[in-house]
């Protein structure tokens, strides 16, 4: 996915805007079952984010340990993808906001 913008919000009082939403991912993908780096093996995973700066796969604010949160924070790496299957959005944890993908044309997905 080349870059990322932020999705419409209705709810919103005035235009949001993500200072890291043109980050470009190029990241090897990982081979085999995606996991949380930093559950203990064998721990059940909710939904699973990984960090477009790194790439470390970290559980999401839905599950116990918050490691993708918690990654955020104490690495200063603001956005993350989610890794479930078919789902195509990221979340800025320093603007607190949803980014949906954008194609080549500057088009949301």
């Amino acid at each position: 996915m080349a870059a990322w913008k932020v999705a419409p919000d209705a709810g919103a009082l005035g235009r949001r805007c993500c200072t890291h939403a043109d980050a470009d991912e190029h990241l090897p993908e990982r081979e085999g079952t995606p996991a949380c780096d930093d559950c203990r093996a064998g721990a059940p995973s909710a939904s699973l984010l990984r960090c477009l700066t790194c790439g470390h796969v970290g559980c999401s604010d839905s599950s116990a340990g918050q490691h993708a949160y918690r990654h955020a924070r104490t690495r200063g790496h603001p956005l993350a993808r989610s890794l479930r299957p078919g789902d195509a959005w990221a979340w800025c944890y320093e603007d607190e906001l949803f980014l949906l993908p954008v194609d080549g044309d500057g088009l949301s997905r």
